[in-house]
């Protein structure tokens, strides 16, 4: 991987932050209870796996069951994919998306972990074009709070979330850029991505 292609993706990422406010998501009739109250259900859900003592192997596999069921994972897997999916078969495209769960599983389910001993509580909700914000606090052992925003649409028709936003760093972005970056370091071979994936 080329700095230049590194830059070039980058670029392309954060470009894409405006256009986070035009993604194709339709118009919904999702109230903010409804998305503050999906979120208390997924941090719920996450709280008692952290809680479980269970293995991490086991938590892993248990928060890609959170994420299939609270997160719209397909939307977020063809985001990641970005330009690079048009060249993708639809067979391809849905090896991906099935291992790009277990990869944002293992991710995000070893950032969850961190939270253990800690909560997440609900700040409030706000309408931002056509998704609702939830805004909430982490609040843990030792570590000063910090912010973790869910964006939540019902595209797929029923309430899911398609977006995270923690301690500023947004999932969609850096999922592109970083599926973008693995890509290019195996020369544009999708099929070699998705079996490193899994």
């Amino acid at each position: 991987m080329t700095n230049q292609t590194f830059s070039r993706r980058n670029v392309l990422a954060l470009g894409g932050a405006g256009a986070l406010a035009t993604l194709p998501l339709p118009s919904f009739a999702l109230t903010g209870g409804q998305a503050e109250g999906l979120v208390n259900s997924a941090v719920a859900d996450i709280n008692g796996v952290i809680q479980s003592g269970a293995s991490l192997n086991s938590m892993i596999r248990s928060f890609k069951g959170i994420f299939d069921r609270y997160s719209d994972t397909s939307y977020v897997a063809a985001y990641a994919l970005g330009n690079d999916g048009r060249s993708a078969t639809n067979a391809q495209k849905s090896a991906f998306a099935d291992a790009f769960s277990y990869y944002l599983a293992d991710k995000y389910g070893r950032r969850f972990n961190e939270f253990a001993g800690g909560q997440i509580q609900v700040q409030g909700s706000r309408s931002v074009n056509s998704y609702i914000e939830v805004r909430t606090l982490a609040v843990l052992r030792n570590q000063s709070p910090f912010q973790v925003d869910f964006h939540v649409s019902d595209r797929p028709g029923r309430p899911v979330f398609f977006n995270l936003i923690i301690e500023g760093i947004n999932m969609l972005l850096s999922e592109r850029a970083e599926i973008g970056a693995m890509l290019d370091a195996r020369g544009g071979n999708l099929d070699e991505l998705i079996r490193d994936l899994r």
